[in-house]
């Protein structure tokens, strides 16, 4: 069947000097994505869009309910109009014309339209404009075109449909990490813990458990299970064992952390901390296991010391544990302190029968002849007379987190390589890769440049230069982060993010190709409205103290307002790219389920999204005189061009906002709003259903519990929530979709979206745990009548 193509919409009258990058967003509030499999039904979102192939087929299978309606010569010129109009939900620019970027303002039933569009459609199809909304307004609007396009209008033709497929300054950069001002790549980020005292350390136990534990420079590890919530009692608490203090700035405490790689068979996991024996400092390495009792937590009576080094100065303690591809652990240790690698005609650092200064490799088992561990045979010094055979590289100054890239998911390229963030002393912080027998310089160099000059000047040196290095106007204390292998984020695959503890700078370094040399990217957190997706934040605390990578390959950052180990400032971040994410269901989990004892703690976040200033007011004509706003005579009146935008900053958009025919009767209700529903009618009970993206569904009653009652009482006008109802107790919603699980508020929130909560319509329920609440107006003993409350009831 031909079905002919509505006229194209008029010129843009002026385009934006640079493209606005945040014009993408679907209507979950989500970015867009790439669907695994072409679109059937919408074929030109396949590349890029909202729509997966489940959604596609609904599309699809609405758009032959519709043409039902229509006989062949009504369905020969209005299909087209149609399939249009209902494939926007695919567009990559939807929550744009669906006025879905904010979950706290109605989303239109139909995409906004630009005015030669909207004008067609009024000509030759305005009467199935019925067939696509329930608003029994759209009747009336049918005669009159002015009314009928002042409704479905956007009103703004940057953005309205179908220009805003069209543009070349929209679709510039589609779907690529968004970039600054500066050429910094924007990203976003998503609160995962908070209240943390300086945490130093987070891993994952590689047990399918999803779990994640996240270490404290005082001596505490906390267990995270695969909900985001904590257990209320630490891991492992070493505090009586570790050596710090309060002082912001001590280098000394707790570590280090890393799980064998046979955790679920070993049960043994390896912590690196600062320690006093007797008048001396030491840096110790130890075993512990788990408790036999309790998977989440250790057994503190089982510690086997591994390695104990004695610590001449109180910084430069290094501090890093893992075990790399081959199964053996990898410990990376100080210079010894103090400034310039003192110790020595040439210093720790280049003395190979030192540990300190050193990458370590060890065999964690026993050896046979009773001493802690093995040394692998082919350690590259082995047998070598004056080196001691654990060390594996050397000439390091204070190596500040190190981390195993785990390789590429498809072709493996890249696993096993192990950088590290190397802490300079006057000038330079460098990023290394570490290679067996590799000499990187310290303290014959810093960076790229001589520091002790005789040194550099041996040419006996033979070191290897720094990936990357940079100068204290960047930053004045590297910290190591991770090559991204995740799902989640698509665009950052292979990008190794790292980080400043001084000036609290993101980077990011991408290795060429065929080439190893690394190209450099800062990365900055989004600006304007880039990161206004539900959970996500634009900034965050200023010390980076430590990267991390969760068990499917995400990655994270720990970071500080304060940097004492006796405050609990400590934050722990997913970095989230806003400009694409993978398709639904890719990247799902499935946690191997851990028993629980005793009690756990919700996550609460705390940050908040903070909301860009508005631009400033543009003084124009007024059009049809030749007078500016002042009233002083000017040129000939023009449409004032509108003014250059920086890169990052989405020009906003003109015009009326009109909703007409919203997905439910009552088509002004605002994304949160509630209902009770319950077959007695009984008021202030019943199945708690909300409105989310224009659809009614209901809320699994995970973690649900009186707070999150209150929210909603109070939302439909109750003093409080009297009970809450499980197990779907008022009926299951089973025609209904479920829209959010896992909801824990404080109770003080306008409605339950702003609580914590799964990412709406993912879930772990079914219909048989539909929540139901109970509200009312409790009487208060002892209180006249007339005076109950704040009501007079």
């Amino acid at each position: 069947m031909h079905v002919p193509t509505p006229p194209p919409a008029a010129p843009l009258p002026g385009k934006w000097s640079l493209p606005p990058l945040e014009a993408t967003g679907c209507l979950d509030y989500k970015p867009p994505f790439q669907p695994p499999q072409p679109l059937a039904f919408c074929p030109e979102y396949s590349a890029f869009g909202c729509c997966d192939g489940r959604r596609d087929a609904q599309l699809g299978a609405r758009f032959q309910v519709l043409g039902s309606f229509l006989d062949p010569a009504g369905l020969q010129s209005c299909g087209r109009f149609l399939r249009d109009l209902v494939c926007q939900e695919c567009s990559p620019y939807a929550a744009h014309l669906y006025d879905a970027e904010d979950v706290s303002s109605p989303v239109r039933a139909l995409p906004g339209l630009c005015p030669a569009y909207c004008a067609a459609f009024w000509l030759r199809c305005r009467s199935v404009l019925s067939l696509l909304t329930e608003d029994p307004a759209s009747l009336a609007l049918e005669g009159d075109h002015a009314r009928f396009c002042g409704a479905l209008e956007l009103g703004d033709p940057t953005y309205c449909y179908p220009a805003v497929l069209g543009s070349a300054v929209l679709s510039q950069g589609l779907g690529r990490v968004r970039e600054g001002a500066r050429g910094c790549l924007q990203l976003c980020l998503r609160e995962v813990a908070n209240a943390l005292r300086n945490p130093v350390a987070m891993v994952h136990a590689g047990d399918g458990s999803h779990r994640f534990f996240v270490a404290e420079q005082r001596g505490c590890v906390w267990v995270f299970l695969a909900n985001g919530s904590r257990a209320a009692r630490p891991f492992l608490d070493l505090r009586a064992a570790v050596l710090t203090s309060p002082w912001a700035g001590d280098e000394r405490g707790f570590l280090g952390l890393a799980f064998h790689p046979r955790f679920h068979a070993t049960r043994t996991f390896y912590v690196y901390y600062s320690a006093r024996a007797g008048p001396h400092e030491t840096i110790r390495v130890s075993q512990f296991r788990v408790s036999a009792h309790d998977p989440n937590a250790a057994d503190p009576r089982s510690e086997r010391i591994l390695l104990e080094v004695l610590e001449p100065a109180s910084n430069h303690n290094g501090g890093q544990l893992l075990f790399g591809a081959d199964e053996l652990l990898y410990i990376f240790t100080g210079d010894g302190g103090r400034a310039g690698d003192p110790f020595g005609a040439f210093g720790n650092a280049q003395n190979k029968s030192s540990l300190l200064g050193k990458v370590l490799r060890i065999d964690v088992e026993p050896g046979p002849d009773g001493t802690p561990y093995r040394i692998p045979p082919d350690n590259p010094f082995v047998g070598v007379p004056g080196a001691r055979p654990e060390v594996y590289a050397y000439g390091v100054r204070n190596m500040w987190r190190c981390s195993m890239d785990r390789g590429d998911p498809t072709s493996g390229a890249g696993h096993g390589r192990i950088f590290c963030g190397d802490v300079g002393q006057n000038k330079y912080e460098e990023v290394d890769i570490i290679a067996p027998g590799a000499n990187y310089g310290w303290r014959a160099k810093e960076g790229f440049a001589c520091y002790d000059q005789a040194l550099c000047a041996n040419a006996s040196l033979d070191d290897v230069p720094p990936i990357f290095a940079y100068s204290h106007d960047l930053g004045r204390s590297v910290t190591g982060g991770y090559v991204y292998r995740g799902c989640q984020s698509p665009n950052l695959r292979g990008l190794y993010i790292f980080g400043d503890f001084m000036s609290g700078r993101l980077m990011s370094l991408r290795e060429e190709a065929g080439s190893r040399r690394w190209h450099y990217k800062e990365l900055c957190m989004g600006q304007g409205q880039t990161c206004a997706f539900p959970g996500l934040l634009n900034h965050h605390v200023p010390h980076i103290i430590s990267f991390a990578e969760d068990e499917a390959g995400e990655l994270y950052f720990l970071a500080t307002a304060i940097p004492s180990a006796a405050v609990p400032a400590g934050i722990l971040y997913q970095i989230v790219d806003p400009s694409r994410r993978a398709s639904p269901g890719q990247c799902e989990i499935s946690p191997v389920p851990v028993p629980i004892q005793g009690k756990l703690i919700p996550f609460r976040p705390t940050q908040k999204f903070i909301t860009p200033a508005p631009p400033p007011a543009v003084t124009t004509s007024r059009p049809g005189t030749g007078l500016d706003s002042t009233g002083t005579a000017g040129p000939p009146s023009m449409p004032a061009p509108r003014p250059p935008q920086e890169a990052g900053h989405r020009p906003a958009k003109m015009g009326p906002r009109r909703w007409l025919g919203a997905k439910d009767p009552a088509w002004q209700l605002p994304p949160g709003t509630v209902r009770l529903v319950h077959r007695g009618a009984v008021p202030g009970r019943g199945r708690l259903e909300i409105l989310v993206g224009g659809q009614w569904g209901t809320v699994c009653d995970d973690l649900f519990d009186g707070q999150a009652a209150a929210v909603v009482c109070r939302q439909l006008g109750y003093g409080e929530a009297l009970r809450v109802a499980r197990r779907a107790e008022f009926g299951q919603g089973a025609k209904l979709p479920i829209l959010l699980d896992d909801v824990q508020c404080r109770g003080s929130e306008r409605s339950l979206l702003e609580c914590q909560s799964a990412p709406p319509e993912q879930h772990d329920c079914a219909h048989s745990e539909d929540v139901g609440v109970v509200c009312g107006h409790r009487v208060r003993q002892g209180l006249p009548r007339g005076r109950r409350g704040g009501h007079g009831l």
